[in-house]
């Protein structure tokens, strides 16, 4: 295991700042939009023509539904036909959403909140944590008569799911109800309850949902309540992130699936401008990986696709040239993985128990729930050989089930030769997860090098069915 030092430290601690201020997945879209675009990348919209748009050597950025986003970079050197080096990752986290009608009856003088679980929410590991809200509000301005969409986020704990003291017996021991037993208490009715204002009242959602979250809402994003006519919010764990371990060695936070990849791409795509002149370097970040990728700004939802094809048309590509650049592409389906649990080795596979703080892990399932092959996993080897990356591997047990990633959706949609390769991290799909201090910090240095020499690497695998 690699030892620490003080530039992983750095690189962790500006990731939990990140991951402190962006909790939600708009307020994560958001922020490696505007990290993109103070770096010079253009932003396009998809509502618009991008006619004369695009230009060798340009950078540029695109976003759908607030809340996925690609970005890329078109060597001077491009032509249609050539390929693309694609890191893809998902920026959704397992988390609790707000339900469309929220406000709920009291029950024995408590407030309540009515949320649904998005992929692995409501989890054990979800009781008794300091939770609040974020996401983003729709709103209206008459004088304007424009729809827009603004973040918000209330920074303190306003919400907690409580447990029931083991003096109760059996009735504390489970199984729980989600529905019923896990619902967040955000507060106490009081004699003087406040009913909404006349102006208040013009807020289409005011009797969906609690008259003072609505308010609270309101204040942090310095709206009036009868503005909003929509949200859409989730509970997050409020607590900051924190260097740990006797010599620093590790990093314990929540949300790192799969912030943490997102973030190392990012990085690595914005330090390698200018690297590689004859291909397009892009990274892809989705929303709704955790519920299957579906939805329109998921992986299975077109964006990728349909951002190659416009840039394809803007070089006079037709559909040959177009396919031509899928076969010359390569794509990296990252996400996070499992590293080894001391406490658990023998659910692991023997010789497949990745290391905090060593490096990046290849992913590999016969079964198809990572598309890994032996060319995917030949070419990001080389590339991790010439710049002196190391790498690991990751393999479920036979008597065990493996996740999937978008890797599959993306190399059959598209024919890309495509690996999955991911960070490892610890109680992975908890409220509060945990990595090694150095694992950013190797993530950036491995998408660096993917970014700079995959063009270069893969001129080597250009013979034969390779």
């Amino acid at each position: 295991m690699g030892s620490t030092d003080d530039k992983g430290i750095e690189k962790s601690m500006d990731f939990i700042d990140f991951n402190y201020e962006n909790p939600t997945v708009f307020h994560a879209c958001n922020y490696f939009l505007n990290l993109l675009k103070t770096n010079n990348f253009k932003y396009l919209s998809g509502r618009d023509v991008w006619d004369n748009q695009l230009k060798p050597g340009g950078k540029y950025v695109t976003t759908r539904n607030g809340s996925s986003l690609v970005a890329f970079e078109i060597g001077k050197n491009w032509k249609a036909g050539q390929g693309i080096g694609i890191v893809g990752c998902h920026i959704d986290a397992n988390t609790v959403r707000l339900k469309p009608i929220s406000k709920k009856e009291p029950v024995d003088g408590f407030r309540q909140l009515g949320a649904a679980p998005y992929g692995g929410g409501l989890g054990p590991t979800w009781w008794d944590r300091d939770l609040s809200i974020g996401g983003r509000l729709i709103l209206y301005s008459s004088e304007k008569k424009q729809y827009s969409s603004e973040l918000v986020q209330i920074k303190r704990p306003i919400a907690r799911i409580p447990t029931l003291a083991p003096h109760f017996g059996k009735d504390a021991e489970g199984p729980f109800n989600k529905e019923t037993q896990m619902t967040p208490v955000i507060g106490l009715m009081t004699e003087d309850e406040e009913s909404p204002t006349d102006e208040e009242r013009k807020c289409p959602i005011i009797d969906r949902h609690d008259i003072k979250l609505l308010r609270a809402l309101a204040k942090e994003a310095e709206v009036e309540v009868a503005d909003i006519r929509q949200v859409e919010l989730e509970l997050f764990d409020v607590q900051r992130g924190a260097i740990g371990g006797l010599d620093r060695e590790f990093m314990f936070c929540s949300r790192l699936d799969d912030k943490l990849c997102s973030y190392a791409a990012v990085q690595g795509l914005i330090k390698t401008a200018g690297s590689s002149p004859d291909s397009i370097n892009m990274v892809a970040l989705f929303d709704d990986e955790e519920i299957g990728s579906l939805l329109r700004q998921g992986a299975r939802g077109g964006l990728f696709e349909s951002v190659v094809e416009r840039i394809n048309a803007q070089f006079d590509g037709d559909d040959e040239l177009l396919r031509l650049t899928y076969a010359n592409s390569f794509f990296v389906s990252s996400d996070v993985t499992h590293g080894v649990n001391p406490n658990f080795t023998n659910s692991y596979l023997e010789h497949h128990k990745p290391k905090l703080n060593y490096g990046m892990v290849v992913k590999l399932d016969p079964n198809g729930h990572t598309t890994s092959d032996s060319i995917s996993t030949a070419l990001i080897e080389q590339i991790a050989k010439k710049s002196s990356n190391k790498l690991q591997y990751f393999h479920i047990r036979n008597d065990s089930r493996s996740g999937g990633t978008i890797g599959p959706y993306l190399s059959s949609a598209t024919g890309m030769r495509a690996v999955d390769l991911g960070i490892p991290q610890l109680s992975m799909h908890s409220i509060r997860e945990a990595t090694g201090s150095q694992d950013v910090y190797l993530g950036i240095e491995m998408f660096k090098a993917f970014y700079s020499s995959w063009y270069g690497v893969d001129q080597q695998f250009k013979h034969g069915d390779l």
